[in-house]
């Protein structure tokens, strides 16, 4: 068993944004993720449009727009890895709240967290202002207000936690509590034994749809191996395009180990939604898995690998909060 190189530049903050329903309440859909990134997305631009054309291919500031980096990245000319793609994975998350519940009372908070990869990071300062805009503009049913009442940053290893902004007095005060693949593998290190190298058993649970394909086709059975293909794929793709390195792994060797993991227990089933793409003028499926599955095997080689995982989250949708899962460690015979 390979022990799998560790990312270690690859970096993320991660932030806890709080709102509070206008005079006329709120109402949102159970899965808000394609809410609040449609509405951010389109404030952002509006923005910060340099041109007003909201063009962002054809336009010669494209490579130094904070929005093109963030909403419209492509692989730049002469790019080596995902040169036949249109576009890169998005450096940012946006994690709706996991309540379904759909309507606030006004005043009632709205608490979702926004990830920030790489260069993303500096970027703070433009979402904090989109936000602020888009709470007047509105969100939802109706297109109702809100407040941008609150942000703050966590440590998501320690814990540890600052207000960074509140509306009493619209000051940003910066803190960085961000962390790097180091420190995550690091922290992982400690918390799982080298006995657990020979056998253990993990279960990880699919908090929001996850939609992971392998051979061109979404999965219906989790299999190991599947999530750590994709996670593979999503490291190596923020490092690259928003990290500026190139991940160096051998990913054949690690992938041949992941199949010796088994799926012991599938406790999933398939949530189907779709989000209506304006870009595209018609609806497209996003749905995925969610509730748990358990694995035995080897497992203690791809514990920092999944642990990282965590906070990237996996498969398709991410930007909207897709592919959220959490792994832990488990006696085997709880497995069933």
């Amino acid at each position: 068993m390979i022990a799998i190189p560790c990312p270690e530049k690859l970096s993320l903050i991660r932030y806890n944004v709080q709102l509070a329903a206008g005079p006329h309440g709120l109402v949102l859909p159970p899965y808000k993720g394609s809410t609040f990134r449609g509405g951010f997305a389109g404030t952002f631009q509006r923005l910060v449009c340099s041109t007003g054309t909201r063009q962002c291919r054809p336009c010669p500031l494209k490579t130094e727009c904070p929005y093109a980096l963030v909403f419209e990245s492509e692989p730049p000319a002469g790019s080596e890895a995902l040169r036949n793609y249109a576009s890169i994975p998005r450096p940012f998350i946006l994690e709706p709240p996991l309540d379904p519940k759909n309507e606030y009372a006004p005043g009632e908070p709205v608490v979702f967290s926004l990830v920030l990869f790489g260069r993303a990071a500096g970027l703070l300062p433009y979402f904090i202002v989109t936000l602020d805009e888009f709470g007047r503009r509105g969100i939802g049913q109706g297109r109702r207000p809100f407040v941008l009442d609150q942000i703050t940053v966590t440590n998501p290893l320690t814990g540890e936690t600052a207000v960074i902004y509140h509306q009493a007095d619209r000051v940003v005060r910066p803190k960085d509590l961000g962390v790097t693949a180091r420190d995550i593998w690091l922290w992982a290190a400690g918390e799982i034994s080298q006995s657990d190298g020979a056998h253990a058993t993990i279960r990880i649970k699919f908090l929001t749809p996850t939609r992971i394909t392998y051979e061109s086709r979404p999965i219906r059975t989790p299999e190991f191996h599947t999530i750590v293909r994709n996670l593979l794929r999503r490291i190596s793709s923020l490092c690259y395009f928003h990290h500026g390195f190139a991940y160096e792994a051998d990913f054949p060797a690690i992938i041949q180990n992941a199949t010796r993991i088994e799926l012991v227990a599938n406790h999933t089933r398939w949530f189907e939604w779709e989000r209506y793409s304006s870009r595209q003028a018609k609806k497209v499926p996003l749905g995925g898995l969610v509730g748990e599955a358990v694995y035995t095997g080897p497992v203690a080689a791809f514990w920092p690998l999944l642990r990282l995982g965590e906070l990237l989250h996996v498969g398709k949708g991410t930007v909207f909060g897709q592919g959220k899962f959490l792994v832990e460690r488990m006696e085997r015979e709880s497995a069933f």
